[in-house]
């Protein structure tokens, strides 16, 4: 894989999480680029995606079981992603005079 082919993967992938959370695209880039646990979260929806909107050229004895399998890994994904949204946007706090927790 060249290098223009894996940028081109990861704005495909970019793009597909920012589609499916469009109020939060400045966070879900952010995210992508700064987090690889959550960049790969976005490339498994790619591919998932990208693999059910394929789904009818597949044969028909497995097709519908594909799809059913595609389309909830989608919605996984899609849900494990909001997770990581939303916890990403979470602050602690901590009050003034309390000690900070001792290295173990």
């Amino acid at each position: 894989m060249t290098s223009g082919e894996s940028n081109s993967t990861h704005l495909s992938a970019l793009e597909i999480a920012e589609a499916q959370f469009p109020a939060q695209a400045g966070r879900v880039r952010q995210l992508f680029q700064t987090n690889e646990t959550f960049r790969s979260m976005c490339e498994d929806l790619a591919a998932a995606a990208e693999t059910l909107a394929n789904v009818e050229r597949l044969p028909d004895n497995v097709r519908e079981t594909r799809r059913q399998e595609y389309a909830g890994l989608v919605d996984a994904l899609v849900s494990e992603i909001g997770d990581a949204l939303s916890q990403s946007k979470v602050v602690m706090l901590r009050r003034q005079g309390e000690a900070k927790p001792k290295p173990q």
